[in-house]
């Protein structure tokens, strides 16, 4: 199968690539290679590499870089996502989106499920919900994947940054009123190559079992890297005082991930 995968230097796009291996036809492409916010640009792209099967995981994510510049947030994660929706809907490929819990207005006391009503309460939320939004308008054949506090080995996330800080010394100030579930790079791609064998189209909750608070995810972190003299230290969100609305209930219910692995839905 022809694959295309934007964002392919990212922190998840750079996981996948290798784990698509030799069975297909691969191509990751990033901002180096043609601009996604240029309609023409991503047309080209896409009618010159006939892809059958697109991963999209280009995005701006920089949470509070959003809330500063809404601009930038709507060019990348909206206009991007709907000319890539419209060049797939023309040549007739599959799309992935990878979405976010940040569509979600977090006030629920249970896992969020793929057919809650998303309401956004920050600027990247907006704008990864409206991407979605043109995907589903768009593409016929789709799935929208939403995950939340993905760790890995390449990139800006929670992992890397408490291993940065903890090598020193002192407190170090995380928040403990922030629920999720996080998953791992490499246990996410694992499951975004078998949605190329699927054909049950629509939104897939895909994190990590169980759930923890940031606090409770820092405490374990230090603790598996052996940094005695690094103590964690609980705080609040409005004492951390960022510049977006972070999510108190990030848990997602990967209910219908489970169903189609046990084969109740159709692959």
């Amino acid at each position: 199968m022809r694959v295309m995968v934007t964002g392919a230097r990212g922190m998840l796009g750079s996981a996948l690539l290798p784990c698509l291996g030799g069975e297909h036809s691969t191509t990751g492409v990033d901002r180096q290679d043609f601009d996604i916010t240029c309609a023409a640009a991503v047309d080209k792209a896409c009618h010159e590499l006939r892809p059958e099967f697109v991963y999209h995981l280009a995005a701006y994510t920089d949470v509070d870089g959003c809330e500063r510049d809404p601009a930038k947030a709507y060019q990348f994660n909206v206009l991007g996502s709907r000319n890539l929706a419209r060049a797939c809907a023309e040549t007739g490929a599959t799309l992935l989106y990878v979405g976010t819990d940040y569509v979600f207005d977090w006030r629920l006391d249970r896992p969020y499920r793929g057919d809650d009503s998303p309401r956004a309460q920050s600027v990247y939320g907006h704008s990864k919900l409206q991407g979605e939004q043109y995907v589903r308008a768009l593409v016929s054949k789709h799935f929208i994947v939403r995950t939340s506090w993905l760790c890995g080995q390449r990139g800006k996330n929670f992992v890397a940054t408490i291993l940065k800080l903890a090598s020193g010394r002192g407190d170090l100030r995380v928040v403990n009123d922030q629920r999720g579930s996080p998953p791992y790079t490499r246990h996410l791609t694992s499951q975004l190559v078998r949605f190329l064998g699927w054909k049950s189209f629509g939104v897939f909750h895909v994190t990590g079992t169980g759930e923890c608070s940031w606090f409770d995810f820092g405490q374990a972190i230090v603790r598996a890297a052996g940094c005695p003299n690094m103590r964690v230290t609980s705080i609040t969100s409005r004492e951390l005082g960022r510049p977006a609305k972070r999510p108190a209930n990030s848990v997602l219910e990967n209910r219908r991930l489970a169903e189609c692995k046990m084969g109740s839905l159709t692959h």
